[in-house]
């Protein structure tokens, strides 16, 4: 079966852009809105709302097979690529990748994929886009799904040899800014792991001390121990806090080991992760940071967890994280992947070699990406899979618990 048409569509992402360098300066909230100037090139504001592209493949047979193209939140920050805006990439998508696919022949995956991903871009000299490759084998997975009727999840197990995951990948959900109220919704729902909570300003969410998120993790455990909607609920209990205990303890790594040991007694008897601990502003320097902080947990015998995120984006910084015992878990930031094919094999090579593997996104992305991101987990098995998109935890906690479920569902049925 060929693709005959490529087609584009302007989209809105399930959150907004925002400028982290603003944040983390001081940008002060203005209800939904920041004040202030952007620090981050491409930004006209410190928050804008969020673009996305979908990349609709039309088949032989008259099907559509579609992907949605997504940056991360925090584009430009990180070592990410910069802001991703669809006036400026749709005539990217329609001049130089649509005539790569157009009247192609569907084969594998891998095949399909590697053509977008693996691609210098005549105008630029670069790959495209981290966000552009993103979407575009989202459609190539749904391609050969489609043209083979199979589930997404079914191309990956013959693909790679893995097997399809006969229960929901725990799903961490996340609540934004309105940390106590989504907590709430994420305890009724019996999340797996909670709450995220945006620990990204020093001053104002996470404390001089520290002291605001040891009260928070006090007054979520209470309240999961109080509002657990079954008996044996055991949530984890996972934060991010965007490289503020860096600035807390001014890169100390052993002050915050032991301060990520406080929070895991006050955590108790619910299991603790620490996203994000530092941001050291490169990716070797952050990889000697988290390396110091896990060897200086496992000296105090602290169980807690970190999580690497930041200048951990591409499979092969993933790779080099945990080669190094860079955390316990990397996040697996599946834009910042570009191709689909990288977040899979980044999964497997975790699992492979005794990092945590995280498959996690952005609140920044839509409902079709967590779709397909699902296929990824249900396939791969990672340790949890993020709620996506959005900050509302009933959206994105719905639409990746569904269809895993229809996943489970309809497996061995085509």
């Amino acid at each position: 079966m060929k693709i005959i048409d490529v087609v584009c569509a302007q989209g809105k992402t399930g959150f907004f852009f925002d400028d982290q360098k603003a944040i983390k300066a001081g940008a002060k909230h203005d209800g939904a809105f920041y004040e202030g100037k952007p620090m981050t090139d491409g930004f006209t504001a410190v928050r804008q709302s969020g673009e996305s592209i979908s990349v609709l493949f039309i088949l032989e047979n008259g099907a559509v097979a579609h992907g949605d193209c997504a940056a991360v939140q925090y584009s430009g920050a990180g070592g990410r690529d910069p802001l991703f805006l669809a006036k400026d990439f749709i005539p990217v998508i329609e001049k130089e990748i649509a005539p790569l696919y157009k009247g192609k022949e569907i084969t594998t995956f891998r095949e399909m994929a590697d053509i977008v991903d693996k691609k210098i871009s005549p105008s630029t000299g670069k790959v495209y886009h981290t966000a552009i490759r993103y979407g575009v084998t989202q459609a190539c997975l749904d391609a050969v799904a489609k043209s083979t009727s199979k589930l997404m999840a079914e191309v990956i197990v013959e693909e790679y040899g893995t097997s399809i995951s006969n229960s929901v990948i725990p799903i961490f959900s996340q609540s934004g800014d309105d940390r106590y109220l989504n907590a709430d919704k994420m305890i009724m729902k019996g999340a797996d792991v909670l709450p995220h909570a945006l620990f990204n300003h020093v001053e104002e969410k996470t404390g001089l001390k520290g002291e605001k998120i040891q009260a928070y993790i006090e007054w979520l455990r209470d309240r999961i121990l109080k509002f657990k909607p079954y008996e044996t609920y055991n949530p984890v209990i996972h934060i991010d806090v965007y490289g503020t205990l860096g600035l807390v303890f001014n890169n100390d790594f052993e002050k915050i080991a032991e301060y990520i040991g406080d929070l895991e007694k006050r955590a108790e008897p619910f299991h603790l992760r620490v996203e994000g601990p530092v941001d050291m502003g490169e990716k070797e320097a952050q990889i000697e940071g988290l390396h110091l902080i896990r060897k200086f947990m496992e000296e105090k015998e602290i169980g807690a967890e970190i999580v690497a995120d930041e200048w951990c984006n591409t499979f092969e910084d993933i790779r080099d994280f945990a080669q190094r015992k860079a955390g316990h878990m990397a996040q697996i930031k599946t834009p910042d992947l570009g191709g689909i094919n990288n977040t899979i094999e980044a999964v497997l090579y975790c699992k492979a070699n005794g990092m945590g593997a995280y498959l996690g996104g952005t609140c920044n992305e839509t409902n079709r990406s967590a779709e397909v991101c699902a296929h990824i987990a249900m396939a791969t098995s990672p340790v949890q899979y993020l709620a996506k998109p959005g900050m509302g935890v009933d959206e994105g906690y719905m639409i990746v618990y569904n269809e895993m479920q229809r996943i489970m569902a309809l497996k061995d049925k085509l």
